[in-house]
């Protein structure tokens, strides 16, 4: 005769490989009260393992019924909480009795063996998340989680009190649990905790997606972060590797001088990059504010009064299309560097990015398929070159509008009677867009972009057509955008102007005029080098993530309508 299994435990084992669903049948059997090898421990492991078969046939032969409602699955959870809160525990405590974590208790045992813990005899006392409930009559296994770490814990009736076996008996997979005992390992060599109390948190009302297979509808993953967080541990290991790109950055630029500020969010004029803004309005003051579309203009005023040296990292904010490589609002690292130049931030760049790279993940990192390598130094191509290089077009025909534009048709899909209003400078940007970035998979540095599509950067003395600014590409992305910044105020003022005719074309990503950013120019500011790296890309290509929604914990979504 053999026992029968609880309908909870046949559901959980339901899909698991023999060997998985075997492994804590041995377990039990083991801690049975039974001889390992003896006849009455072989019979017992046949025993269970028999039920097990006999439960996945079972669940088979159940397939065809339909499955229960979410709605049915919540008011049993109800009830079970009721159950709880009526054998004494409060159904909302306050605080949890824990002395270390489980990420700690696996990184400080994973390597002790059963005989060096049973000697030490180590007890600990933790919280987590039940991820998994295997009942075996008067024994269980749950598996608690805690961020992305694991441990099994060993239930049971006669060590527990019969008011926290009785607890047992109402949890389910999704709620929290404390647990006090010793550490061992099982005959399996699985690192456990054997409870000696277990203690309730939060019951979790609403059943977990999936048993097995996670949360997979990607939809759902960006609008219920929580739950893709609980059920998908790569997610988190990915939110954690972004948390360590931040916390390297800050280390980075506090150790070289650097100061950390914060600038206004809302903005009178949006400017400081060529983007769409979004629109807001101050009541109190009645006056129409933009969110910023970058910090760059405000960090540039701290550079003239006397901060030589800052950075900020925050958002910006986008009125823009949304896509794989952009989401309207974004991470920026942005910083100014006074008496430096452009080439000087190359080297800056690639010390701070080849560093990054080695600390969070090493030096070679998979991303779409394609290896990265952030070995120094990293490739560099002038603008011109990387179309003439990538789109086999002749490097002097570059210098020829009609030629541009034809390339730009054939290569680019416009059409050549839209182009005649385009200034030869965005001709040759776009034409770069259109047959060399995609290819930029290794770190690289294009340089020396035409003056029309750069009104922030200087110059370049030997030819005024060109400006003394590079952008980083990495992944066939741009990453990083930098340059000898422009301390002439007049000439900042002519370029300003410049902008507002764009705008009057029809270019409505062209700056605006900014008279407080002139005026301040006009006090002097030294010879100054920014930069501005983008966070989310750059925790895409070093996480291997092919979204920049899979990097950004509560991504923009459109609204669900009800029918």
């Amino acid at each position: 005769m053999t026992m029968a299994l609880p309908p909870f435990t046949r559901e959980l084992l339901m899909g698991e490989r023999h060997d998985v669903a075997a492994r804590p049948v041995r377990d039990v059997a083991d801690h049975a009260g039974v001889e390992v090898g003896s006849r009455a421990h072989d019979a017992t492991v046949s025993q269970l393992v028999s039920q097990y078969h006999v439960a996945r046939m079972s669940d088979r032969e159940e397939t065809a019924q339909p499955e229960v409602s979410e709605s049915e699955l919540i008011r049993v959870r109800r009830e079970k909480l009721d159950r709880i809160v009526a054998l004494g525990f409060d159904a909302f405590p306050t605080k949890a009795d824990v002395d270390t974590t489980i990420a700690e208790v696996v990184k400080t045992y994973a390597e002790k063996t059963g005989p060096e813990l049973e000697a030490a005899h180590v007890t600990v006392k933790i919280a987590g998340r039940i991820m998994t409930v295997r009942e075996f009559g008067k024994a269980a296994f749950l598996v608690l989680s805690e961020k992305t770490a694991r441990v099994q814990v060993y239930c049971r009736m006669d060590t527990l009190p019969e008011q926290e076996w009785a607890l047992f008996k109402n949890l389910d997979v999704g709620d929290w649990v404390e647990v006090a005992g010793t550490l061992f390992r099982t005959k399996t060599n699985e690192l456990s905790v054997k409870a000696a109390h277990l203690g309730f948190l939060v019951k979790a009302l609403r059943p977990l997606p999936s048993k097995w297979h996670g949360l997979t509808d990607v939809e759902q993953r960006y609008r219920q972060r929580y739950v893709d967080l609980i059920v998908n541990d790569g997610v988190k290991a990915t939110f954690e590797t972004r948390a360590k790109i931040v916390r390297y950055i800050r280390n980075y630029f506090d150790g070289h001088g650097f100061i950390e500020v914060e600038t206004p969010m809302m903005q009178p004029i949006a400017s400081g990059a060529a983007a769409r803004p979004f629109q807001t309005h101050h009541n109190a003051l009645d006056i129409d504010l933009f969110l910023r579309i970058a910090p760059e203009l405000y960090l540039k005023r701290l550079i003239v009064g006397g901060l030589s040296r800052v950075y900020e990292i925050n958002r910006n904010f986008r009125n823009e299309g949304i896509s794989t490589q952009h989401n309207p609002e974004f991470t920026m690292l942005e910083f100014y560097e006074a008496y430096a130049d452009y080439n000087d931030l190359i080297a800056r760049t690639e010390e701070l990015l080849s560093g990054l790279a080695s600390e969070v993940c090493g030096e070679k990192i998979p991303f779409r398929g394609n290896e990265i390598s952030f070995a120094r130094p990293f490739a560099r191509f002038t603008m011109k070159e990387a179309i003439a290089h990538f789109g086999s077009i002749d490097l002097a025909s570059l210098d020829d509008r009609a030629t541009l534009q034809k390339h730009l048709a054939e290569k680019g899909g416009r059409d050549e009677a839209d182009l005649l209003s385009i200034n030869a400078g965005k001709l040759i940007a776009e034409l770069f867009e259109a047959v060399a970035e995609q290819h930029l998979i290794n770190p690289t540095f294009i340089t020396d972009f035409p003056t029309e599509v750069s009104p922030l950067s200087k110059q370049r003395k030997d030819d005024p057509n060109y400006v003394e600014r590079f952008e980083l590409y990495i992944g066939g992305m741009e990453v990083a955008n930098a340059f000898s910044e422009l301390n002439d105020a007049d000439e900042q003022d002519r370029r300003f102007r410049q902008q507002l005719g764009e705008r009057e074309r029809g270019d409505d990503e062209a700056m605006q005029m900014d008279e407080d950013y002139v005026n301040a120019l006009e006090y002097g500011m030294p010879p100054t080098a920014g930069e501005g790296i983008g966070i989310d890309r750059l925790t895409m290509i070093l996480t291997d993530s092919p979204s920049i929604r899979d990097v950004i914990l509560f991504p923009l979504m459109r609204p669900i309508r009800e029918p």
